[in-house]
């Protein structure tokens, strides 16, 4: 069912964008294609000015605010990420005045980088600890100054930005047609707005998939549920896509989807992709970004000899979060696991223990617990290893030689606590 209304919007959208950036590219990937024996092509949205997409929707929403006229327009934001600094660079770009509402728990490294897009043209305000702190507040301001609030997903216009990236894949594909559209969905406005632009033209391709991170499946829920659903609790460590409830814009778009065909990508595997990336390709990507390329390893034989698109969403990663990357990648492939030990306390018992480890096994982390005990001694123990089998053969030299232990790895309550 072709859309001409929504092409056109978009097709004047992406014209007006050309101003502030060229296409981003559209990369054949070799190691990913070799490895799926499929033609893997990125979207590279990690290298607009402000390394993801969000600049299209606000870019967007304010150039369709100017045309009603009113150079005085004001302007203003929730967010913590990706949309606050998009918002930020074209409001410098307008030369309209904007107020950027973050939490104050935010990284200062945000904070810098969304002033400089900004400039004297944005103000920053730090309220709260959580992102509905800030949106109220976003809000108030907005009703108190006459200013627009501009949303991170929820709106007609935002939706009709980010499907310019849509409308550029299928130019860079030059007529050619793609098997499969991979695309990341968080509150849903780049995932509903490239769906609604491909089922309204008759090229659009048909075989449309989206991933979402495991802790936070607000989509998968949603279909399930046929109605728009709001969880109670998600995981919030792919933070460009972890929220509680997708937009009812998009929602309306998708719902007509199968839950099938929405993704999840495990916290764990989605890190080892981001590493994979970096030490690969040289590709430095946000988790967000990681999505897509992500859930290619769960799609099996239906890639082979396929055309594949993957949109990476945006690659504003900072690096102080990358020991937790290497850490929760090396959990999740099992080559690295941590134990609550019971140690006689009696010369050479430690001696022993480390007899038991084999020649790949390294000890990452060693803490007593309990220091003061007299028989017996609690040990936190976490150790890493090359390959996930010799923790089978560890474990069972554990036993041999009586030793009481609990594998705390998974625990989310306890490594929480003590790792």
């Amino acid at each position: 069912m072709t859309d001409p209304e929504f092409t056109r919007g978009v097709a004047e959208a992406e014209t007006a964008l050309r101003d502030l950036f060229a296409m981003t590219p559209l990369q054949l990937n070799e190691h990913l294609s070799a490895k799926y024996d499929a033609r893997i092509f990125l979207k590279r949205e990690d290298l607009t000015p402000v390394r993801s997409y969000k600049i299209r929707g606000a870019f967007n929403f304010m150039r369709k605010r100017m045309a009603r006229g009113g150079t005085d327009a004001r302007f203003s934001c929730a967010s913590a990420g990706n949309h606050a600094q998009g918002f930020a660079f074209a409001c410098r770009h307008f030369g309209v005045k904007g107020r950027v509402f973050m939490p104050v728990t935010t990284p200062q490294q945000k904070i810098a980088k969304t002033r400089t897009f900004g400039g004297d043209a944005i103000e920053i305000e730090l309220v709260g600890d959580f992102f509905d702190d800030c949106y109220r507040a976003a809000k108030a301001y907005a009703a108190k100054e006459n200013a627009e609030l501009v949303p991170p997903f929820d709106h007609e216009n935002i939706v009709e930005g980010q499907a310019t990236v849509a409308l550029e894949t299928l130019a860079q594909l030059g007529g050619e047609s793609a098997d499969i559209v991979v695309m990341p969905v968080g509150g849903g406005g780049l995932a509903s707005g490239m769906t609604r632009y491909f089922h309204g033209i008759e090229a659009g391709p048909r075989d449309l998939r989206f991933v979402e991170p495991l802790g936070a499946p607000s989509l998968k829920t949603s279909l399930d549920s046929k109605v728009l659903t709001k969880m109670e609790k998600i995981d919030g460590f792919v933070d460009g896509a972890s929220v509680a409830e997708i937009g009812q814009i998009p929602f309306d778009i998708l719902k007509r989807f199968d839950s099938s065909v929405v993704h999840l990508a495990p916290e764990g595997r989605l890190c080892g992709t981001m590493l994979e990336m970096l030490n690969v390709e040289g590709i430095v990507l946000e988790p967000a970004g990681a999505l897509t390329i992500d859930a290619l390893k769960g799609f099996g034989a239906s890639l082979k000899g396929k055309t594949v698109v993957a949109v990476v969403s945006g690659g504003n990663f900072d690096f102080e979060r990358l020991p937790d990357v290497k850490e929760r990648a090396l959990r999740f492939e099992g080559l690295k696991k941590y134990f609550i030990l019971r140690l006689a306390q009696r010369p050479g018992a430690l001696k022993d223990f480390l007899g038991l480890l084999g020649p790949d096994d390294d000890i990452s982390r060693f803490e007593y617990l309990k220091k003061s005990a007299r028989d017996f001694g609690s040990i936190l123990l976490g150790i890493e290893t090359k390959d996930r089998e010799n923790f089978a053969t560890l474990l069972a030299r554990f036993e041999a030689s009586g030793i009481r232990y609990q594998d705390i790895t998974n625990d989310p309550i306890v490594a929480d606590l003590l790792i």
